[in-house]
């Protein structure tokens, strides 16, 4: 019972998978459009993303929960008040912060590129489920119909958790245009970090399938 436009896929087995649509976009969209949507989190549930994008979200927070330990050990080391000892133990005391340090480096180098790795999954499944739906109903024209009138005034709250953006028809906190002066290389590189593609190229994809 929500007047935002909005429709998602969740569940990880046959018995969870489930379909959500809020009262606004059914009241909003006609049927054939309506029908895309759904063809569109059909498509998702079919493919088993809902189940992919969390073995993703599993490996991020992996490398971040790393982070996150190993950043209090240090500090915890570094707020510890020094002792008088041997020299054999000051040297274990740095190499043991030398390789924590290394750890650091490491796990936000992971957590980096998986996050990376995660977003492109996600941007990737989203063109995958725009074709399943157009396919799935005939028309794509339905589904680009859908997703510009959705972009238009999506009706959604700020959406501060990428995991559930991801699933999510549109993310408006991700929609950017030429007046933002995003183009060419800073275009490109704003997309790495989006969850889903750009609306008007989805749009524009499905006018010419």
């Amino acid at each position: 019972e929500d007047s935002s436009l909005n429709a998602f896929a969740s569940g990880i087995d046959i018995k969870s998978y489930t379909i959500t649509l809020t009262t606004g976009i059914i009241d909003k969209l006609d049927d054939a459009e309506l029908s895309a949507v759904v063809g569109h989190e059909l498509t998702h549930i079919k493919n088993r993303d809902t189940r992919l994008m969390v073995v993703c979200i599993v490996f991020v927070g992996i490398f971040s929960m790393m982070m996150h330990v190993i950043s209090r050990i240090l500090q915890s080391m570094w707020r510890t008040p020094r002792r008088r000892s041997s020299r054999k133990n000051d040297g274990a005391g740095a190499g043991l912060v030398l390789v924590l340090i290394i750890l650091l480096v490491w796990a936000t180098i992971g957590y980096f590129f998986s996050t990376l790795t995660r977003l492109a999954i996600s941007r990737k499944r989203e063109y995958v489920a725009d074709a399943g739906a157009a396919e799935l109903c005939g028309d794509p024209l339905a589904l680009a119909s859908a997703l510009r009138k959705i972009s238009e005034a999506p009706g959604l709250a700020c959406v501060q958790r990428s995991d559930l953006a991801q699933l999510y028809v549109i993310h408006p906190d991700e929609e950017f245009d030429n007046d933002m002066g995003l183009t060419g290389l800073v275009a490109k590189a704003n997309i790495l970090f989006c969850t889903h593609p750009d609306t008007p190229e989805r749009i524009r994809l499905l006018e010419q399938f």
